[in-house]
C-alpha cells in the first residue's frame, strides 16, 4: 500500500437508514435472500435497527420470505409464526400462503394448516393444503379439505383445485365422489381445461370405469402425452391389453408424442398377452427410433426373453444394460439373472449373482428358483443355507419354491428342515406353504406326517385334498383317497379336471374298478367336467391293471384322442402279466403303426452326496457304476422278501437295460 493511500481518509460507515434499506431489500426478495450468508442473523440485525413503531409494517415481507426459505425447519418456522402473531401480522393475506406452506411441510401439523385455511375466502390456501396432503400420501385428508372447502359457499374451487381433488379420488378409488367432482367442474365450466380433462381420464381409469374414461378422452379437443398415457394405462390396469395396443397404434398414426412410459406399458402388455416376439420387436423399434430407453425397458425385455427362452437375445439386452450403466440396478440385475436361469444357463446366473455387492431377497429367490427349475436340489440347498447365514430372511416364496423342488425329487431331509423353518418363522396363515408340505411328505411316502400337517390346517382348499388323494393313491390306498374325495365334496369344494385325474389314478393303483367307473360317469353328469385324454388314460390303466383287457381295448378305441404312450404301455403291461402273448404282439404292432414311443423311466438316487437322476438303460451317467451297484443290492433284498412278485423283480432288472 502506498503512503498516499495510507494517508487518504477512509469512507464513512453507512448510516443506519441505509443499512435498514439494504437489509429490507435483501430480506424481502426471495432470490436475494438465498445468497445471504446468514439470513436469520441479518433479520435479527434489522429488528434491532428498526424503531418499534415502524417494525409492524416493515417486517411483513421479510417474515414471509424467511418462512418460505425455512419452511422445512420446524423450530424456526414456529418462532417466525409466533413473532407474526405478536406483531399482529398473521391476518395479512401475504403471510397466509407462507404459513400454510410451512405447516403443510410437516404432516403432524396438517390440522394447524387446516385451521389457517378455514379463515380464508380464497381457494389458494385450500389448494396448498390439498397439494400438501397428496404429497404426504394422505389422499383422504385431501378430500376432507375439499369437502370443508365446498361446504363454505364463499370459497369456490378454481381450475387448480379440481385436478388435485380428482387425483385424490383416484388414489382412494372413490368413484362416486369423482363423478360428483366431475359434475361440479362441468357446472363451473372448468371441465374443458386440459389439466382437468387429464385428471378426469386418470380418475375414471384408476377407479375401473374405462368406459367413462374413454368418453372423456374422446371428447377432448386437444390431447397431450399425459392424456394418451392415462387412457392406455387405464386399459392396461383393467387387463384390456388389445384395446391398449389399438390405442397405441392410433397414437402413433396421429403423430402424438410417445414417451418411455407409453412404450414400456405396451411392451409389458405384449408380455401379458404372451406375445414375446412383439414385446422384443417394440423394444427394437425404440432403439432404432432413438426413443428414450430406461431401466424399466430393460426389465421388460429380459422378462420377454426369460419366458420365451431366448438366451442369445437376452445376452444382447444384458449387454445393452451394461452400456447404459444400468446393470447394477437391482430390478435390472434380478431380471437378467432370471433370464439366464430360465434359459438353463445357471453358470452365468450364478456368476452375476456372485458379483452383486449385497443381494436382496428377490435375487436369492431367483437363484433358488433357477436351481429348482433344473432340479438341482443340492445347489438350491447351498444357496438357501447361504441366504440364512447372510441374515436375509427367507419369505414364503423362498420356502414354497424350495419345497416344490424337495417334493419333485423326494428329498425328505431338506423338506424336514424347511418344515422346521416354517414352524419357527410362524408362517401359519400361508396356506400355500402347508399345501407344499403335504405334497412333499406325500410324494416322499410319509403319509402319516402328511395327514398330521393336513389336520393342523385351519382351512383346506382343493390343492390340500389333491395332495392327500394323490399320496394315498400312489401307495395303493385308494379307499382312503376316496374318503378324502368325499370329504372334499361334503365341504362344498367342487372338483376340477385335475383332481379327477388324481382320484381316478388312485382307483387304478388300488384296483377299485367299480368306484372308478362311477367317478368317471359322475364327471359329466354331476360335476360337468368333459373327460380329457388324461381321464381316458386313467380308465385304460384301471382296466388294464384289473386284467379287463377287452374293456381297456374297447375304451382305447372309443377315445376321441390319439392313443398315448401311457395308454398303450398300460395294455402292454397287462398283456405281459396275464400271459396274453398274441394280444401283446398286437399292441406292440399298434405302437409301431401309430409311432407311439414310451418315455424311459426316470428315477432319483441318493448316493450319499445328493440326489442324482438316471434313466432306464442309461450308461452315459458318470455315476452309472455306483447307481447300478445300489440297484443290485436292492434287487437282492427284494428277492429275499416273501411278498415280492416276479413282475416286480423283472421291473427292477429292466432298469439295468
Amino acid at each position: 500500500m502506498s503512503a498516499a493511500a495510507a494517508l487518504s481518509p477512509r469512507p464513512p460507515p453507512p448510516s443506519p437508514a441505509a443499512t435498514v434499506h439494504s437489509l429490507l431489500a435483501s430480506l424481502s426478495d426471495p432470490s436475494a435472500l438465498r445468497i445471504l450468508p446468514a439470513p436469520l442473523l441479518a433479520f435479527s440485525q434489522l429488528r434491532h435497527l428498526l424503531p418499534p413503531a415502524a417494525a409492524t409494517g416493515l417486517l411483513l415481507r421479510p417474515i414471509a420470505s424467511l418462512l418460505h426459505l425455512h419452511r422445512s425447519d420446524l423450530r424456526v418456522g414456529l418462532q417466525l409464526h409466533g413473532l407474526s402473531l405478536s406483531l399482529g401480522l398473521s391476518r395479512f393475506s401475504l403471510l397466509l400462503p407462507r404459513l400454510l406452506s410451512f405447516y403443510s411441510n410437516h404432516p403432524s401439523f396438517l390440522p394447524a394448516a387446516s385451521s389457517l385455511a378455514a379463515g380464508s375466502t380464497s381457494p389458494e390456501p385450500y389448494n396448498v393444503l390439498i397439494s400438501a396432503c397428496l404429497s404426504h400420501g394422505l389422499p383422504r385428508h385431501a378430500l376432507a379439505a375439499y369437502q370443508e372447502m365446498i361446504d363454505k359457499d364463499a370459497v369456490p374451487p378454481d381450475a387448480f383445485t379440481y385436478p388435485k381433488v380428482l387425483r385424490a379420488c383416484a388414489e382412494t378409488a372413490n368413484l362416486a365422489l369423482g363423478r360428483a367432482v366431475h359434475v361440479r367442474a362441468a357446472d363451473a365450466g372448468m371441465d374443458g381445461h386440459l389439466f382437468c380433462q387429464n385428471a378426469l381420464v386418470s380418475m375414471y381409469a384408476k377407479c375401473g370405469d374405462v368406459v367413462a374414461a374413454r368418453g372423456v378422452f374422446e371428447g377432448m379437443e386437444h390431447r397431450d402425452v399425459v392424456s394418451w398415457n392415462s387412457m392406455i394405462s387405464g386399459y392396461a390396469a383393467s387387463g384390456q391389453w388389445r384395446e391398449a395396443v389399438e390405442l397405441f397404434r392410433r397414437m402413433q398414426a396421429e403423430g402424438a408424442e410417445v414417451n418411455s412410459v407409453t412404450w414400456n406399458t405396451i411392451a409389458g402388455g405384449y408380455i401379458q398377452m404372451h406375445d414375446y416376439r412383439a414385446a422384443v420387436g417394440l423394444i427394437r423399434d425404440m432403439v432404432r427410433g432413438g426413443a428414450s430407453i430406461d431401466f424399466v425397458t430393460l426389465v421388460i425385455g429380459s422378462n420377454a426373453c426369460s419366458r420365451a427362452g431366448w438366451l442369445r437375445l437376452g445376452k444382447e439386452i444384458h449387454g445393452l444394460a451394461v452400456r447404459m450403466q444400468c446393470h447394477e440396478i437391482d430390478s435390472v440385475i434380478n431380471a437378467v439373472i432370471t433370464m439366464y436361469a430360465r434359459c438353463n444357463d445357471m453358470e452365468h446366473a450364478l456368476m452375476l449373482f456372485r458379483m452383486m455387492r449385497c443381494p436382496g431377497l428377490v435375487a436369492w429367490n431367483t437363484m433358488i428358483a433357477g436351481f429348482a427349475l433344473s432340479d438341482d436340489a443340492e445347489a438350491a440347498s447351498r444357496i438357501f443355507r447361504e441366504m440364512v447365514c447372510s441374515d436375509v430372511q427367507p419369505n414364503y416364496v423362498t420356502v414354497v419354491t424350495y419345497l416344490a423342488l424337495c417334493a419333485r425329487v423326494a428329498n425328505l431331509q431338506h423338506g424336514r428342515e424347511l418344515h422346521t423353518h416354517i414352524i419357527k418363522q410362524g408362517f401359519k396363515g400361508y396356506r400355500l406353504l402347508w399345501n407344499s408340505l403335504i405334497d412333499m411328505y406325500s410324494k416322499s411316502g410319509r403319509l402319516s406326517v402328511a395327514q398330521n400337517v393336513f389336520d393342523t390346517m385351519d382351512d383346506h382348499d382343493m390343492i390340500s385334498f389333491t395332495s392327500m388323494i394323490a399320496g394315498f393313491g400312489m401307495q395303493g390306498k385308494g379307499i382312503v383317497s376316496l374318503r378324502f374325495f368325499k370329504r372334499m365334496i361334503d365341504s362344498g369344494i367342487m372338483p376340477d379336471a385335475i383332481i379327477m385325474v388324481t382320484v381316478l389314478s388312485a382307483c387304478s393303483h388300488s384296483g377299485l374298478v367299480d368306484e372308478g367307473e362311477e367317478l368317471f360317469d359322475k364327471m359329466v353328469k354331476s360335476y360337468g367336467i368333459k373327460p380329457q385324454m388324461e381321464h381316458y388314460s386313467c380308465m385304460v390303466d384301471l382296466y388294464a391293471r384289473a386284467g379287463l383287457l377287452e374293456k381297456a381295448e374297447e375304451l382305447l378305441n372309443q377315445t376321441p384322442f390319439p392313443p398315448t404312450s401311457t395308454m398303450v404301455a398300460a395294455l402292454v403291461g397287462a398283456c405281459h402279466e396275464q400271459g396274453c402273448w398274441n394280444e401283446l404282439a398286437t399292441v406292440r404292432k399298434l405302437m409301431r403303426d401309430l409311432g407311439v414311443m414310451k418315455a424311459p423311466g426316470l428315477a432319483w438316487a441318493d448316493l450319499g452326496n445328493g440326489f442324482t437322476p438316471f434313466l432306464v438303460g442309461d450308461r452315459s451317467n458318470p455315476l452309472a457304476p455306483e447307481i447300478y451297484e445300489v440297484l443290485d443290492e436292492l434287487t437282492e433284498q427284494m428277492r429275499s422278501m416273501n411278498n415280492c412278485t416276479d413282475l416286480e423283480i423283472l421291473s427292477m432288472e429292466e432298469l439295468r437295460g
